[in-house]
């Protein structure tokens, strides 16, 4: 059964089923901020050929990957997640069964994180799009942002880089990678599929910035930092364009999945951690004394992988000596717009 054998009506009557019913159905939806919280929303869209294709991603993996992209993006800003709208274009021919899939893995990523779907609105396309609008709220003197870095900061990212390009080649070509372990494949595949927003987090961080306080005074410094959906060079890119500094980022510190080394070169790994993208982990930039203490209570790919410098540029160094210094920019990366989607 395609959605234009039930319209409009039917399918919205199919997707209600995935939200909460006293909140749904009105022409808008009301959502309680607390006292001394601030509203945070942000906006991701996902195309049908630019950001997901049938080759590599099941219905289920486009709704887990929307939820999770804009969720990032509410941890980016130090936001605990209220609710999300969705906006979904289809084409009539598309099956129902498929835009149930499709909110069936929006639904299972939202559950995590105790997350409704609120609302939103399906419209007759002739490409799949989702696009998801995410409200979270924040302590003011809690939010993250990108234009507050300092020199003498460490730059901190909480997990490893490139396992998501990596998932993504090995689904766009099967035939690589034959000396992983059916594990290996099976966890980097799971990267790109199935990426998680880090809002675990932030919890942590508060914790350690406020340790056994019972009334909780604001951080001494301004909270700086971003999601690497871009990648790991856009995100300190972004950061130090905003914060008018630079940064020194050691090649050396960059955590790679162990199974990435494995199968490619030191080169090609370096190059998917910092470019490839879609790994959803935090970038931010701390006293080092607090990055020391946020690394350790993380664990796993946690890391401090550079400094902000007072000098414009971000450069990528070499403590081995082995490798010259080399500029990081936008334009060895994905940007929307600079050429045609593959």
């Amino acid at each position: 059964m395609n959605v234009q054998n039930i319209g409009e009506q039917g399918l919205l009557k199919c997707l209600q089923a995935f939200c909460p019913a006293d909140i749904v159905g009105d022409d808008g939806a009301v959502l309680q901020v607390k006292p001394g919280r601030s509203l945070v929303v942000t906006t991701d869209v996902l195309v049908d050929g630019v950001h997901f294709s049938d080759r590599t991603t099941a219905p289920t993996d486009v709704g887990w990957r929307a939820a999770a992209a804009n969720l990032s993006d509410l941890a980016a800003m130090g936001a605990i997640p209220l609710g999300i709208t969705v906006g979904l274009g289809v084409p009539g021919t598309v099956s129902v069964d498929w835009v149930e899939q499709l909110y069936q893995g929006l639904f299972a990523c939202l559950q995590r994180y105790e997350t409704p779907i609120v609302g939103g609105d399906v419209v007759r396309s002739p490409v799949i799009t989702v696009s998801i609008t995410a409200f979270g709220d924040v302590k003011p003197d809690q939010i993250i942002r990108r234009g507050t870095a300092q020199p003498g900061q460490a730059i901190v990212t909480t997990g490893v880089h490139g396992a998501s390009r990596a998932g993504l080649e090995l689904l766009l070509h099967p035939n690589q990678g034959q000396s992983l372990s059916a594990s290996d494949r099976t966890t980097l595949i799971h990267a790109h599929q199935r990426p998680t927003p880090r809002l675990d987090v932030l919890p942590i961080l508060w914790a350690i910035l406020n340790p056994s306080q019972p009334h909780p005074s604001p951080p001494t410094f301004p909270l700086t930092g971003m999601d690497s959906s871009d990648g790991l060079a856009d995100a300190v890119i972004q950061i130090c364009r905003a914060s008018h500094v630079g940064a020194r980022i050691d090649r050396c510190h960059i955590p790679l999945p162990a199974a990435l080394t494995q199968w490619v070169s030191q080169e090609q790994a370096w190059q998917w951690a910092l470019y490839g993208g879609e790994d959803f982990e935090l970038v931010l930039c701390l006293p080092p004394a607090v990055a020391q203490q946020l690394v350790t209570q993380l664990g796993g790919g946690a890391r401090i992988i550079g400094t902000i410098t007072a000098e414009s540029g971000v450069w990528l160094v070499d403590s081995s000596s082995t490798y010259p210094d080399e500029q990081l920019t936008f334009e060895q990366g994905f940007q929307h717009f600079s050429e045609e989607p593959k």
